[in-house]
């Protein structure tokens, strides 16, 4: 089975959250809180020395994702040609088991419904030959998506999983390819 996932090239983000806004329009997400899509700019040091990096987040679509093995229904699941990690919302009971397994907070609840919903990479619209919503959308092209195996030829051998501001990859081996800034390598 091929695994799926994303690339994001933290050089070029400048956490401008145009996939922020792209992600929340797709899947109409209006209320507070309701984000499938993160980006996050860290700061370190002190003035003058500043420096800062972005973290465009979503769903990692994990090897070993953590919220499939703490769902009490069975409702999450991988489909077996990509790997992508899927809520069945009718299956969803909305117990949360999910959303606090998740060391990358991904899966969110949704009020309104009493279901919990997460990035599904835009799974209608890559049936239809489109790129998901984010990646379409950023203006820097520092998003991308596609077979792992793929993405590494395209970007090269120097991608991580691990960079400051998220979980060791150890936990739930991520299905994401970081291209990244020097200040957000792991030391």
């Amino acid at each position: 089975m091929a695994q799926y996932g994303f690339y994001f090239d933290q050089t070029a983000c400048i956490g401008c959250k145009t996939c922020q806004i792209a992600c929340r329009d797709k899947n109409n997400l209006y209320n507070v809180g309701e984000i499938l899509r993160d980006v996050e700019t860290i700061e370190e040091g002190e003035f003058p020395n500043v420096r800062y990096y972005s973290i465009s987040r979503s769903c990692n679509h994990c090897e070993m994702p953590m919220c499939m093995a703490n769902c009490s229904t069975g409702a999450i699941t991988k489909d077996e040609d990509t790997g992508v990690v899927i809520i069945d919302e009718e299956m969803c009971i909305g117990c949360k088991n999910c959303v606090e397994a998740c060391p990358y907070g991904e899966p969110i609840y949704l009020e309104e419904t009493g279901v919990v919903t997460k990035c599904d990479s835009c799974i209608k619209l890559r049936e239809k030959g489109e790129q998901p919503a984010c990646v379409a959308a950023c203006p820097l092209r520092a998003l991308d998506f596609g077979d792992l195996d793929e993405l590494r030829a395209k970007y090269g051998d120097d991608l991580v999983s691990d960079i400051k501001g998220l979980p060791s990859s150890s936990e739930t081996t991520p299905s994401l390819l970081i291209k990244a800034r020097d200040v957000a390598l792991v030391s």
